[in-house]
């Protein structure tokens, strides 16, 4: 594998993993940024969504017709709260572009640190859109970027998430 196979970008979380993991998996919707930078299909809104445990999917709507909806992914690893892996794929994949994310949550002190690693970008060729003409540090660069966007409105969402659970005696 090239050194442009794999992205890997890290963000600390002021929650335990358990709501880390929670946040993630069952707000997606919430976090994931709207737009043509972030959505798979068009026009770049819709609903998306991830089914919980193993063979579950990750899927994405155009509007609120779920029946609708373009599969991403397909959950491989489900083992909450510590780690979740799921295939990735974009609607001009080729059948055998697909690509591996995976996420861990580790406690550190009071908090969580969430590590995700994007992998198996060598299956994409370099002119491939998904790439956005960057090819090697220049593509991990940009793609760790989007990731780290991402990830920062994930932690917005469970900090204040676990403020509003904190505040009525919920889950921590």
């Amino acid at each position: 594998m090239s050194g442009a196979d794999a992205v890997t970008v890290a963000i600390e979380i002021a929650v335990t993993p358990a709501t880390a993991f929670a946040v993630f998996t069952e707000e997606l919707d919430a976090w994931w940024q709207r737009g043509p930078r972030y959505r798979v299909l068009a026009p770049y809104e819709g609903v998306l969504w991830l089914e919980p445990g193993v063979g579950g999917r990750l899927l994405h709507a155009r509007g609120d017709d779920r029946d609708d909806a373009f599969e991403v992914g397909r959950v491989r690893v489900w083992d909450p709260p510590h780690r979740l892996v799921f295939s990735w794929r974009l609607p001009n994949f080729t059948t055998d572009q697909v690509t591996e994310v995976e996420i861990c949550f580790e406690r550190i002190g009071e908090g969580t640190r969430v590590t995700l690693t994007h992998r198996g970008w060598d299956h994409i060729p370099t002119d491939h859109p998904a790439r956005h003409g960057q090819v090697d540090r220049a593509f991990v660069l940009f793609r760790g970027r989007w990731w780290a966007d991402l990830l920062g409105a994930a932690k917005r969402r469970a900090e204040q998430a676990h403020h509003r659970i904190d505040a009525t005696g919920g889950r921590s």
